[in-house]
């Protein structure tokens, strides 16, 4: 029968085939579309199946999942990272209460001081204690705070990137870009417009 071929759904650039119907998208881990779920080769199968049980069973069964398989509940390229504190784990309770303090108060400037200061540890005890626990610097994880806070604002709200900048603790908007390139691999806008995105075909 004469006409344009059916069109047949949307998959990930690293998977797609010459076949008609089939929409690219260049940037995708995994794609939905659908009843269909496709990804983009064997590793980011296992991101495919995380989020199927996240889907199914919720975010804190999918998280456990992560943990148990270590690696990340989500990576960027169009699925955006969740928590990236699961690695720290820190095993005593005065690093889990400066983890605590700095995710309360991600406006301040978080020095490794005020850190200390909170948790009734010398500045030169805490960053010994903290990197040996959690297998990080004070600083880079208090980054990993600021852009987890940062993603969701983002992916859940309007806010003007200038006041989630602000909010989250960055100096400026272009301060948080170059914090998020080196997180998640993508800017910000990258992350929002992915979050627009509704998950049914943008052409169908």
């Amino acid at each position: 029968m004469a006409g344009a071929p059916p069109r047949i759904g949307r998959l990930p650039r690293s998977c797609a085939i010459a076949t008609p119907g089939i929409d690219v998208e260049e940037d995708r881990i995994y794609v939905i579309d659908g009843s269909v779920w496709t990804s983009a080769g064997m590793t980011a199968g296992l991101d495919l199946a995380l989020a199927m049980v996240e889907k199914d069973l919720g975010a804190e069964v999918a998280r456990s999942v992560a943990h148990k398989l270590v690696m990340h509940q989500r990576r960027s390229g169009g699925q955006t990272q969740h928590s990236e504190m699961l690695e720290l784990s820190p095993k005593s309770d005065r690093v889990q209460d400066a983890l605590n303090y700095a995710r309360q108060n991600l406006g301040r400037s978080l020095s490794v001081e005020e850190l200390a200061e909170a948790v009734n540890l010398s500045p030169r005890q805490f960053s010994r204690v903290f990197t040996t626990e959690t297998g990080t610097s004070p600083a880079k994880a208090i980054e990993g705070l600021r852009l987890e806070a940062a993603r969701l604002m983002i992916e859940h709200g309007r806010h003007p990137l200038e006041i989630i900048a602000r909010e989250t603790g960055f100096r400026d908007r272009r301060h948080m870009r170059e914090a998020f390139v080196r997180g998640f691999g993508v800017p910000p806008q990258a992350v929002r417009r992915d979050a627009r995105q509704p998950r049914q075909s943008r052409h169908g």
